[in-house]
């Protein structure tokens, strides 16, 4: 019995703390699965455990070969190992559960077995006291007692027997798991060497699992130790850094101090210039006030003339409008004298010329309208031609469709309708009515509806005009349902069926056959029935406001109107409700007229949207369909009242009315409430009020501007507002002359017109609204959501503030894109109070505090009464504002004046915090005067700008440093006036030691100016000085900034501190000298001066160290940067000027050049498409002028300017865009973007050199001087004093060089890169004159050792010429290699930089061995294999690949004697056997090639014998470039005629071979030998070993092989058979197999063993000839020879 431990075991939870398994498949291959599978069987027969339980610890599976044992190494376990430990362990947790469960039960079971024998127990004690009771109960005759008990002896007998029932079960059961607990122990016995062995492994584990984790704790202790070293390195770094940043500073400030210091001398210059420029800036600003007053002077009275002239015009103006009242007064009387209705007859006199005048007005502005709109078409055609071009391009042309065109050619033609011929111009006037004062109401009335008719039919006539071949615009482009009415439905076929369902199912043959024999009989029997056979109640299904993702359902009874029995059968439905209908219809079977059927329709709504369709049906009558429609929700907004009247109230009141907006529909919406613009103005407002709408006898030309670009649904409302109109003229009704009028014939202008006249005309509105919108408002509420089925109120608001009628309209939007906006009308009259103010806004300007400003206030009365009036300040600015007098009395129709006083405070800010805003100093009081007896007080308003007279300092201590004697420090302070007023300034009381720029320390600040002050402080001596500088303001305020500063005298000087470079080409460099002096020799400071630092003491007299700093990513360099000057001493200095080109201003270049390449490419495009459209333009003209010419001779007009103009918009229309376009989506590039390395960045730096300006740069270079000599050692560090530094200063001026190199981008590194040893590598450098005179070039000399030289001569170059250098790089060495070849002319030297690296290529073969063997191969046959080339190196290597048999000295190895003829030695041939043919057996490809860093190349090499030969031999070698042998293999073949071969015995014959066949000598022979074939000899020689032991056995192998060929043959395999075996085996040999078979492309050992017999003699032979027969394509017998011999260990 065996236990299998596989994936079978439950997935039960095993307590496995220390282990936790990965989850891996196992497959288990046991060999006894029938035994296990019977083992699980039975044990699930016997016990309720799953036989899962199953253990197999010796598969293979679970197998640990000692192989694998000692090559693992216990601290190497791989990733297998670990899982497999993981599964044992698992596996083994499992087997001890099931023997703890097993060992449970048996516990149970003895413990059950326990109770059940004691329960026995005291049964039978129980069983004996009953019997001696009914013994004893008989003895005493007491049968009741004894029946009793023996009831109770009975009841407990039958007891006692269940018990050992149970008792006998239990024992079973007992011994059952007993011997199951035996069965698991006897299992777990067995496993248990495999257990100790796993116990092991986890240890190990364990062990390698701590050794991790200690050495993940040291590495985690060596990164934290790493951490703390750079935390510290860069806390050292950072105080290093502050340190050199605080060097830096000091560097600065004594570098502006020098600078300042230099620049007294010029400053002290141009102050005196500048005192004379301003001395000259007076007088001319002297003479310009002169001027100004006399202007002032002359308009003064030039605006009194105009004044006296206004007050003229003004009273001919009121004259002439009482004379107008006096004529209009007395007709008025002269009408009523007559008896007529003078009211009436005046306003329609006044009407019909107000008519008149707006018909001539708006005719005009029609017809300059006209004239835009046509020149507007034609440039947006030139634009959207334009745009065509630039689209072909990138975009394939698009060919419109015809309708389109002729869509786009009806609008045009109806925007640009032809003027009127002048018959019907003429006839329209003759109809126009006379400007008569009366007028009656018929004639009135009958005109206009004569003038409406032939309004219509002009109308008519133009849309006949514009429809091209009689299309007419009136009509729909499509027909609607209300056309088709109701079809004949007896007549309907499928085609005509409007059922759009392509996959529908089709009726059923039979059923169609069926149907149709039943209507005939229908039709033949019954009465011919027109119309549908079946209604629908309801007629159609209508699901409104449904909400998507809900269900709908609604039944429809179908009845039978036929006069006869007919059928119902459902088709479907319409393919647009495929997705959102269904319907439930089960068909009825034959119906009588009359009968009924019902089905219903479920909609499920997926989109918001309308749907409308029908469901189809068939009957035998004929198909027909019910009506579906489904509504979504929508809403549907209304306004209680469209127009809301405020009245008539006072200037200053304030009333609110209320606008209720109703929705009537389910769907809620956003609305909200602006006032009405032209941005919001509708189509059918413009109808409604349009003048148009009254101009009824202007021309057809109006007309049919106003028709055509009214939409067709807006064309029903304009002729009810016609209709309107008229009828209120006809009944006499005073027309509203509403100023919204003009807005709206702008209205009409901007829909004929098109959308470029949006602005001008919101322009206008916002001109007549801008008055009425600060009077009536919206109030709070002018956005929100309005519910289904809900209302809201909107309040709008009227304060009056003018005097008059005031009309506004507000406009209701709502968020739905189908809620049309909503316009309300609003309308208030003001009245005007008696007293005002003639400058209601009172601007003081701007004032300063602590002055006082004056203002004069008037007040005028147009009362006939005198009031009393009285001025009233808030309390808030009692302090600061005063009117004088407070109250007085202005006299009926006249005018009353008060003073205004106005001191702002300091505490202005504090006192008038609501009415000051401190932050812009805006002051604005608001002030009232109580009139007597009005209710409103009379309002105006005090402004004024509130500012400060301060100047202020950005320091309030300026502190100049160290400054050395040889240098100044310049400190510049800001200078900041605070004030809105300008103020002048001025240093005063300046010392000696200190220069205030500009201007001497004088200027003119103005409002919140600052100036930048420049403090120049020269020290004369060492020593600290401390002084105050005073600025006086013009107001004579004064402010003080204190200075210091300490004088310095350095330890070192430089004998130049000023530099001047000449011209130094771009690319070449130029050098200065300098020296540094220490001339500290004494510390006598009363002889000499002596270096010093203020007061402090005298440096002692040492060597002293200097540094030079210069500029990081500078055109300086020093040499030395830093030094040791002795005392009294001095160090020469080289300073090396190298200018070069900037990168930003290189990638700013290119920019420019890539924008102007795109410039002359669009310039050449636009050249070649202007050529196109004039030769096409041209041909145009001519065909039209052919035409015109076969025109006039056939007879016929000559078309209009109208066709003309319409053929040539056609035309253009239908132009494809094939042209190139003229316009370019270029972008210029971001500087930024320009990468170094790429084509534009070069061509940039190509083109900055050819086109350099010269420039001028200047350098300030800091020395550090050291406190004092510090020896150079290792702990210790100079220390450098920041107050002893030097300056030197620089002027490098920068030219345009002479020489450039032009290849490679301008590089002037010539990196040669990787190249392999003795490998020779030339480049050419292309060196431009860019000059304007010839050169002559020179070179400098290279190492004559080195691996670089120069291979051609230089000449003279001439300007714009070019000279190429060849440059040669051969390394010996593999290592680096950097030169410098220097290229000068008389101008200029050119430094080219030659570098390469010389590097050791390495490539290896991937064939192991020295010998590349084929085997056997058939013969005409091939067989190929394959080697890979490695280049590890990182360079590319060519390589070649060579065969012995292809070489030239080939030929001379053949002449030579084989080497067992030969009686000397002779060198090793080692070509083989060759083909007949004179082709090379083996061949190789590729044979030359080049292989890339860290690449691979295959290598193939073919073996291809033409005739059976077993000496096939040839050499291939792999070389490379630099003459390196990679390997040299030897390729060895055999060839066989047939598919058998037989290898493994000794050689019996030579390598060498003739190539001449052998039937060329012996024909004969070669007959005679077909038909009878010798065997094949064969010799095996064996040799036993004769030792103390005994003797040991020899052995040898032979193998016998089947070639696989392709080749059909008669068999595929081989078979081989030994006969005379018996006489082997007599001779001691053995022979392992005797026979047997080989399969195609295989070999089979043969093993021959030789034990001598008894009785051998050593060093015997012992010689056995038998016969080896194989069979396959072909018979052969190899004749094998076994020769035997002995010999003793010490022999060998």
């Amino acid at each position: 019995m065996e236990y299998d431990i596989s994936e079978n075991v439950p997935e039960e939870p095993v307590s496995t703390p220390e282990h936790d398994p990965p989850q891996t498949s196992w497959t288990d291959e046991d060999s006894e699965e029938e035994e296990d599978g019977a083992w699980e069987d039975e044990l699930k027969g016997s016990f309720d455990f799953a036989a899962e339980y199953t253990l197999d610890l010796e598969g293979p599976e679970w197998g640990v070969s000692e192989s694998r044992d000692m090559e693992v190494d216990a601290r190497g376990r791989s990733k297998v190992d670990s899982t497999r430990m993981f599964k044992l362990r698992k596996n083994l947790d499992q087997l001890d559960s099931f023997y703890k469960q097993k060992e449970l039960n048996v516990l149970k079971a003895r413990e059950e077995l326990k109770a059940c024998l004691l329960h026995l127990a005291e049964l039978e004690e129980e069983r004996d006291s009953l019997e001696i009771d009914i013994e004893r109960e008989k003895q005493a005759e007491n049968s009741v007692a004894v029946f009793r008990l023996r009831t109770q002896h009975k009841r407990l007998c039958a007891q006692l027997q269940g018990e050992e029932e149970l008792e006998a079960h239990l024992t079973m059961v007992l011994q059952e798991h007993e011997l199951e607990l035996c069965e698991v122990e006897v299992e777990l016995g067995r496993f248990l060497g495999l257990r100790h062995k796993v116990e092991q492994e986890e240890n190990l584990f364990q062990a390698q699992k701590q050794e991790k984790y200690n050495q993940r704790i040291q590495r985690e202790k060596d990164v934290a130790r790493g951490v703390r070293l750079r935390e510290l390195r860069a806390k050292n770094k950072q105080e290093k850094f502050l340190r050199e940043q605080a060097q830096l500073d000091q560097k600065r400030r004594e570098q502006a101090l020098t600078s300042r210091r230099k620049a007294v001398v010029f400053l002290k210059q141009s102050l005196s210039r500048m005192r004379q420029k301003e001395t000259e800036r007076e007088e001319k600003r002297k003479e310009i006030m002169k001027r100004r007053m006399e202007a002032a002077t002359s308009l003064k009275a030039n605006i009194a003339a105009s004044q006296e002239t206004l007050r003229v015009r003004q009273a001919k103006e009121k004259a002439r409008l009482q004379k107008l009242k006096q004529d209009e007064k007395r007709q008025k009387e002269s009408l009523q004298t007559a008896g007529m209705n003078s009211i009436k007859i005046m306003y329609l006199q006044k009407a019909q010329e107000d008519l008149y005048r707006k018909q001539e007005e708006f005719r005009e502005r029609l017809k300059a309208r006209r004239l835009e709109i046509e020149s507007k078409l034609l440039l947006e055609k030139e634009e959207k031609e334009k745009q065509e071009k630039r689209r072909v391009i990138f975009f394939p042309p698009v060919t419109q469709s015809m309708a389109l065109k002729q869509r786009e050619q009806r609008l045009l033609r109806s925007i640009l309708p032809p003027s009127p011929p002048a018959a019907k111009r003429e006839k329209i006037l003759t109809k126009r009515p006379a400007s008569s004062p009366a007028i009656s109401r018929s004639n009135f009335s009958s005109s206009s509806d004569s003038e409406k008719d032939e309004r219509r039919n002009e109308v008519e006539e133009a849309v006949e005009e514009a429809g091209g071949e009689g299309e007419c615009l009136v009509q729909p482009e499509f027909s609607g349902l209300w056309d088709r009415k109701h079809s004949d439905y007896t007549s309907t076929t499928d085609e005509d069926t409007p059922l759009k369902i392509p996959h529908l199912k089709s009726m059923k043959t039979v059923q169609d056959k069926s149907l149709a024999s039943k209507a005939a009989r229908i039709a033949a029997v019954g009465k011919e029935l027109k119309g549908p056979p079946f209604v629908s109640k309801p007629e159609i299904i209508f699901f409104k406001d449904f909400d998507v993702g809900k269900t709908y359902k609604k039944k429809v009874v179908l009845t039978n109107i036929s006069h006869n029995t007919n059928y119902c059968r459902l088709l479907g439905v319409s393919q647009n409700l495929m997705d959102f209908i269904s319907v439930r219809f089960e068909p009825p079977g034959p119906m009588s007229a009359g009968m009924a059927c019902e089905l219903e329709a479920v909609f499920r709504p997926m989109v918001n949207e309308n749907l409308d369709g029908e469901i189809q049906f068939q009957s035998a009558a004929g198909p027909f369909s019910v009506i579906v429609k489904c509504t979504k929700k929508k809403c549907e907004m209304v306004v209680e009242s469209s127009l809301i009247d405020f009245g008539t109230h006072v200037v200053g009141q304030t009333i609110s009315r209320v606008i209720t907006l109703i929705n009537r529909g389910a769907l809620g919406t956003r609305y909200t409430l602006t006032p009405h613009s032209m941005d919001f103005l509708q189509l059918h407002h413009l109808s409604k009020h349009s003048v148009s709408a009254q101009v009824h006898g202007e021309g057809s030309s109006v007309d049919v501007v106003a028709s055509s670009h009214i939409p067709e649904d807006i064309q029903p409302k304009r002729e009810v507002a016609e209709c309107i109109t008229e009828s209120d003229i006809q009944s006499g009704l005073a027309p509203t002359t509403d100023p919204s009028s003009d807005v709206e014939v702008k209205e009409v202008e901007q829909i004929s017109g098109g959308d470029d006249l949006e602005e001008r005309v919101i322009t206008g509105v916002n001109q007549g609204f801008s008055s009425d919108i600060s009077e009536i408002c919206i109030g709070k509420v002018h956005e929100g959501e309005v519910g289904p089925f809900s209302s809201v109120k909107l309040p709008i608001i009227f304060r009056p503030v003018v005097p008059g009628e005031t009309k506004v309209d507000f406009q209701i939007t709502f968020s739905q894109p189908d809620c049309e906006a909503i316009v309300v009308s609003a309308r208030g009259t003001a009245e005007s109070v008696p007293v005002w103010v003639t400058t209601p806004n009172m601007d003081l300007r701007i004032c300063m505090y602590d002055r006082l400003y004056q203002d004069s206030i008037e007040i005028q009365s147009r009362a006939n009464t005198a009031l009393k009036v009285k001025f009233e300040v808030c309390k808030e600015l009692k302090n600061h504002m005063d009117i004088l007098p407070k109250t007085g009395f202005i006299q009926a129709k006249s005018s009353f004046h008060a003073q205004l006083k106005f001191l702002p405070r300091r505490s202005l800010p504090e006192d008038a915090k609501s009415l000051f805003d401190q932050d812009t100093g805006v002051l604005e009081v608001p002030l009232y005067i109580q009139v007597a007896g009005q209710v409103k007080p009379v309002p105006f308003t005090v402004h004024a700008v509130v500012t400060t007279s301060d100047l202020e300092f950005d320091h309030t201590e300026v502190d100049f440093g160290h400054c050395s004697v040889f240098e100044s420090v310049v400190s510049t302070v800001r200078l900041t006036n605070c004030s809105l007023l300008p103020q002048d300034f001025g240093f005063v009381s300046i010392p000696s030691f200190i220069d205030v720029q500009p201007n001497d320390g004088f200027g003119t600040l103005l409002p919140l100016q600052t100036v930048e002050i420049d403090l120049i402080f020269s020290a004369s001596k060492a020593g600290e000085y401390k002084f105050q500088l005073t600025c006086k303001s013009g107001i004579n305020r004064d402010f003080v900034l204190s200075c210091h500063g300490i004088g310095v005298r350095p330890l070192l000087e430089l004998s130049d501190s000023v530099v001047q470079f000449g011209g130094t080409a771009v690319g070449d460099h130029s050098t200065a000298v300098l020296y540094v002096v220490n001339s500290h020799t004494s510390r006598n400071e009363f002889t000499h001066a002596v270096p010093r630092i203020g007061k402090g003491p005298i440096p002692p007299v040492e060597p002293r160290f200097f540094y030079f700093s210069t500029p990081q990513n500078s055109e300086i360099t020093v040499t030395p940067a830093s030094g040791r000057v002795l005392p009294g001493q001095r160090i020469l200095v080289q300073v090396t000027f190298s200018p070069s080109l900037c990168e930003d201003d290189i990638r700013a270049e290119a920019v420019r050049l890539m924008c102007c390449r795109e410039d002359l490419r669009l310039q050449k495009l636009e050249k070649s498409s202007a050529e196109t459209r004039h030769s096409k333009s041209a041909e145009h003209e001519t065909l039209n002028k052919k035409e015109m010419q076969q025109d006039a001779k056939k007879g016929n007009k000559p078309p209009t300017n109208r066709d003309s103009a319409k053929q040539s918009l056609k035309e253009k229309g239908s132009k494809t865009s094939l042209s190139p376009k003229s316009d370019s989506p270029f972008q210029p590039l971001n500087p930024a973007d320009i990468q170094k390395g790429s084509d534009e960045f070069y061509a940039g730096k190509a083109s900055l050199l050819c086109s350099f300006k010269e420039r001028y740069s200047r350098y300030i270079i800091p020395c550090f001087v050291s406190n004092g000599d510090v020896t150079p050692r290792e702990s210790e560090v100079s220390k450098y004093s920041p107050f002893n530094t030097l300056y030197l200063e620089l002027h490098c001026p920068a030219v345009r060089p002479a020489l450039v190199v032009i290849s490679d981008h301008g590089e002037t590194i010539i990196n040669f890169n990787q190249v392999a040893i003795d490998q020779k590598v030339v480049k050419k450098v292309t060196i431009q004159n860019i000059s304007s005179e010839s050169v002559n070039l020179k070179s400098s000399l290279l190492d004559l050792n080195g691996p670089f030289c120069v291979l051609n001569a230089l000449r003279e170059v001439r300007p714009g010429d070019t000279h190429t250098l060849l440059l040669a790089f051969t390394p010996a060495l593999a290592k680096k290699y950097r030169e410098i070849l220097e290229v000068s002319c008389s101008k200029m030297a050119l430094e080219l930089t030659l570098c390469g690296e010389g590097l050791q290529p390495l490539v290896t073969c991937s064939h192991e061995g020295e010998v590349m063997n084929f085997g056997y191969v058939l013969e005409k046959e091939s067989s190929t294999q394959v080697f890979k080339l490695q280049n590890s190196s990182s360079l590319m290597v060519q390589f070649s690949v060579l065969l012995d048999s292809l070489s030239l000295s080939k030929h001379g190895n053949t002449h030579v004697l084989p080497a067992f003829l030969s009686t000397h030695s002779t060198p090793h041939n080692t070509v083989g056997t060759q083909n007949y043919s004179g082709q090379s057996v083996f061949s190789v490809s590729p044979t030359e090639g080049a292989i890339g860093p860290g690449k691979t190349q295959d290598i193939t090499v073919t073996f291809r014998p033409d005739h059976e030969s077993l000496h096939y031999r040839d050499t291939l070698k792999v070389g490379l470039m630099n003459k390196q042998t990679v390997c040299v293999l030897e390729l060895r073949g055999s060839a066989r005629c047939h598919t058998m071969f037989v290898c493994g015995g000794d050689v019996l014959d030579v390598s060498c071979e003739s190539l001449i066949p052998n039937h060329i000598y012996s024909t004969g022979e070669t007959q005679h030998t077909e038909s009878e074939k010798s065997p094949t000899p064969l010799l095996l020689t064996l040799k036993s070993m004769c030792g103390e032991s005994g003797v040991t056995a020899a052995v040898r192998e032979l193998e016998v092989g089947c070639i696989r060929t392709t080749q059909p043959v008669s068999k595929k395999n081989v078979e081989f058979l030994w006969e005379n075996v018996v006489t082997l085996q007599q001779h001691g040999f053995s022979v392992d197999p005797t026979k047997g078979s080989v399969d195609p492309g295989t070999k089979r050992t043969i093993t021959v063993t030789w034990m001598p017999l008894a009785g051998h003699t050593p060093n015997d032979v012992v010689q056995v000839c038998v016969p080896l027969i194989l069979k396959g394509d072909d018979t052969e017998v190899y004749s094998v020879t076994f020769l035997a011999n002995t010999s003793n260990k010490t022999d060998s």
